[in-house]
């Protein structure tokens, strides 16, 4: 779970997630969204990657990135947990 919160820790990476809410996409699409360069945005979508918060799927010579809503869920009931009485760790 550390690596999903390092992950969300970056605003460039959360606007990464907020436009794949929006529908899967492919780097040159994410990348017209930001003034970095494709290596830096590669850098990103693989932390995002490693923290299994996308998912990289190849469509012909495109990879096409989605949002891996199960992590998402696993999030949120951390930070419930976090905010509750319950002694039991969801995460473990």
């Amino acid at each position: 779970m550390d690596s999903v919160f390092k992950a969300l820790s970056d605003p460039t990476r959360r606007k990464i997630l907020q436009l794949l809410k929006k529908k899967d996409m492919t780097v040159s699409e994410i990348l017209e969204h930001f003034p970095i360069s494709q290596p830096s945005l590669s850098h990103h979508l693989d932390t995002l990657k490693r923290a299994g918060l996308v998912i990289p799927e190849r469509s012909g010579q495109f990879i096409v990135y989605s949002l891996n809503l199960s992590v998402f869920e696993e999030a949120e009931a951390c930070i419930l947990h976090f905010f509750s009485n319950d002694q039991k760790d969801p995460v473990s």
